[in-house]
Formats: C-alpha cells, sequence, structure tokens
C-alpha cells in the first residue's frame, strides 16, 4: 500500500513539473532529484477534513432530553420549579437521612458512598455540596479525629418548627390517607408506599405508629411476605367528593371546560363549531368520580379513560404543590388502576394537566393551582416553611434582623 502511494505521489509531482517547465524534456534535475525522491514525505499532504470543517453530527432524538413541550408551549415559570428541585435536592435527601441518624450526624468519610441517599451527583465529593448551606449544616472535627457534618442549631430549631406545623396539621394528614384509601381499588395500600412518597403529601416520618391512634379510620394487616398494608375500616361518603365536584358548584362553567373528550367520527358530520363544541360536552359530561370502583371499567372505553383523568386530577390535588412526578404516579400505578398510556392520556388535556420536564422524567401540575408567575395560589403551612427553608439555604451567612422566619 505505501509503495502504489509512492508511485502514485511520484508520477503526480513529474506531471506537475512538466507542466511547470513545458519547454524542456525533463524537468529540472535537482527538483526531480528532490520531489522524486524515495525519502520524500507527504506528511504536509492534507488528507482529512479538519474537524472545524465537519458538518456536525445532529444528536439523536432521545426521551430522555426531549421536552415534553414545544417551545411555544413551555410555561418557564412551572419549569423553572423543575430546577429549583434539582438545585435544593442535596438539601431535601440530606435533611430527610440526616434526621433518621444518631444525634443528627455522620461521618464524613460515610457519607461519599451515599450519593443516592444524600442526593449530590456521583463522583462529587459531599463537602462541596456541605458547603454550599452553612447556615444548616455544618461539619466538625470528632474525637476520634475524623470529619463528621451534621444539623447547625439554627437548623434544629428549624426541624422543631416544622415538627410543630406537622402535629398542627396531623388531621389533615390523617383524612388525606383516607381519601387515597378511598381512591384505591382495593381499599388498601402498603404502608411502604405512602412512607417512601410521604413527602408528596406531607405525611410525618413516624406515621406508621401514628396509624395505631385512629382505630375507627386504619386497620394494619401482615401479609405472608411480611409486608405490612394499611386498610380503609369505614367508608365516608362525605370524603368521597372531588375537589372538582366541589368546584362544580361554585363555578360549573370552569369545571365544563376542564377535560374535553372529543366524540369520535367521520368526516360526514358537518356541524358547525359551536354545535360540535356542544356535542362534544354531551360526550364529556358527566364525569365519572375517582371514588367509583376503577377496576369494573372496561380498560379502553369513554368512562374508563375519564375515571384515569379524574383519579390523577383529585391524586394532585391531594398533594402539597398540585404537582407529581412520573416516579410518584408509578408508584400507585396498581392502586388508581392506571395504565402504561398515562403520559399520551394526559397530554389529550392541556386545559388542566402541564407536563413539564422531560418525556422519560416529566411532572404533571394541576394548571389552576398556579398563578400566571407560577406560584401555588393556595399554600399549604408545609409548603410555607419549605419555601423559608430554601431562602436560608441559599444564605452564606445570617443577615442583619433577618426576619425570614416569621415570614
Amino acid at each position: 500500500m505505501a509503495s502504489a502511494w509512492r508511485r502514485l505521489t511520484t508520477t503526480a509531482i513529474t506531471t506537475l513539473a512538466h507542466i511547470l517547465n513545458p519547454n524542456k524534456s525533463q524537468p529540472h534535475s535537482s527538483l526531480s532529484s528532490l520531489l522524486t525522491s524515495t525519502n520524500f514525505s507527504t506528511s504536509f499532504l492534507v488528507t482529512k477534513t479538519p474537524q472545524k470543517y465537519k458538518k456536525k453530527k445532529r444528536k439523536k432524538d432521545s426521551p430522555r432530553t426531549n421536552p415534553v413541550q414545544h417551545d411555544s408551549q413551555r410555561r418557564p415559570h412551572l419549569e423553572a420549579i423543575l430546577q429549583r428541585d434539582a438545585a435544593f435536592r442535596f438539601l431535601t435527601r440530606t435533611k430527610e437521612y440526616l434526621y433518621k441518624q444518631p444525634d443528627h450526624v455522620l461521618r464524613l468519610d460515610d457519607a461519599g458512598k451515599l450519593h443516592r441517599e444524600l442526593g449530590f451527583p456521583r463522583g462529587r465529593k459531599v463537602l462541596r455540596s456541605i458547603q454550599r448551606h452553612p447556615l444548616l449544616i455544618e461539619t466538625y472535627r470528632h474525637d476520634d479525629g475524623k470529619l463528621w457534618f451534621g444539623f447547625t442549631d439554627f437548623m434544629e430549631s428549624l426541624l422543631q418548627e416544622e415538627k410543630e406545623i406537622m402535629n398542627a396539621m396531623e388531621e389533615d394528614r390523617v383524612t388525606v390517607i383516607r381519601k387515597l384509601l378511598m381512591m384505591s381499588s382495593t381499599k388498601r395500600i402498603p404502608l411502604s408506599k405512602l412512607y417512601h412518597k410521604r413527602l408528596l403529601f406531607g405525611i410525618p416520618e413516624d406515621f406508621r405508629d401514628q396509624v395505631a391512634k385512629y382505630p375507627n379510620y386504619f386497620k394494619v394487616t401482615v401479609e405472608e411476605d411480611g409486608k405490612r398494608v394499611l386498610e380503609l375500616v369505614n367508608w365516608d361518603p362525605l370524603l368521597a367528593v372531588s375537589a372538582l365536584e366541589r368546584e362544580f358548584m361554585v363555578d360549573e362553567d370552569r369545571v365544563k371546560k376542564a377535560f374535553k373528550f372529543p366524540l369520535k367520527h367521520g368526516k360526514s358530520l358537518d356541524l358547525e363549531e359551536d354545535d360540535m363544541r356542544k356535542v362534544n360536552l354531551l360526550n364529556t359530561l358527566p364525569l365519572v368520580s375517582p371514588y367509583s370502583n376503577g377496576s369494573k371499567f372496561e380498560l379502553w372505553t369513554l368512562e374508563a379513560e375519564k375515571y384515569r383523568v379524574g383519579v390523577l386530577h383529585e391524586f394532585l390535588s391531594l398533594t402539597l404543590e398540585k404537582r407529581a412526578s412520573i416516579h410518584h404516579i408509578v408508584e400507585f400505578k396498581e392502586e388508581l388502576c392506571l395504565t402504561k398510556h398515562t403520559y399520551q392520556m394526559l397530554l389529550k388535556q392541556p386545559r388542566t394537566f402541564y407536563l413539564a420536564g422531560t418525556e422519560m422524567n416529566w411532572v404533571v401540575f394541576l394548571k389552576d393551582a398556579y398563578g400566571e408567575d407560577g406560584v401555588l395560589i393556595n399554600k399549604d403551612p408545609q409548603v410555607f416553611f419549605n419555601e423559608k427553608l430554601y431562602r436560608y439555604a441559599q444564605m452564606l451567612e445570617m443577615e442583619p434582623r433577618s426576619d425570614i422566619v416569621g415570614k
């Protein structure tokens, strides 16, 4: 291959020399000898296109990176909430993990292996995340010579304040759990599921012990595999009223426009736009209560879809921030009789739901629960506390006469 390339190069150079010197039968002897030398290097020839001139390959579309919403439909204020959650993931997870440790402290060497539990990026040093929140988390040298970290005294006082909020909201949280059980197809939910998603509903850490205080509402049974399951004891018809049904009594027209289930028909149906809207409304109403038995509906019927849309609306209305991620929803997939087509189902209801994030990791919001500025209209006391905690988390030192506690 090398000899063939050398012969080809020699021939090309000889031809070039003849063109440059047509009056001579032979090229200049020194030029010829120089150019046709067997030791001649062709390294100066550009044989590859420089990187800067190459066309950049378009990255393949991927559900991991594709945004749910088109740029023209995006609501930046709601998308920003997801960015905020990511920014405070370390604080949120570390707060939960440390709270369960003796004396609320942990050795730094041990923490470096807990990137999932503490919410810091894998491969990064946990110390970098700790130093971002000096008012809330601090490091210190223990008697064993090792570096440890834990809550500051100020953070301990905030945790006590949060505990008082949870105690004051206990009855409300019990009602939320009762409604979740009433929506469940079997009227029972594994305790582990409720515990893993407790922050979504503001349920306290020790709620598994608290359910024993309410024998008229709950019963805990242990299955053969050792799984503890929370069961509903009494059905309360007063609780079997959805947020959408309560709103219907106040603003009937707005509820009628909440969902849209178009009537399937051929092109031969020639109706005016207003008439078509009325026909579709007849198909949409009446809605199906989320407290119905979802398992009795045939899977792909209109009633089944109405039920699934309604049950997700009610599920979101029970959350603290009127939103939930795909991971939250999948956790209760069996209890709420949902299908793998939940994503496509919600996309067809843009009047009520807003999907943010990417196609693989999306979050669904109740649109009417948020103002145009992306702020929750009605905030739970726990939400006020969380927002205050986030403000302190961004401060490197206490501001003079700071009055954030009261805000």
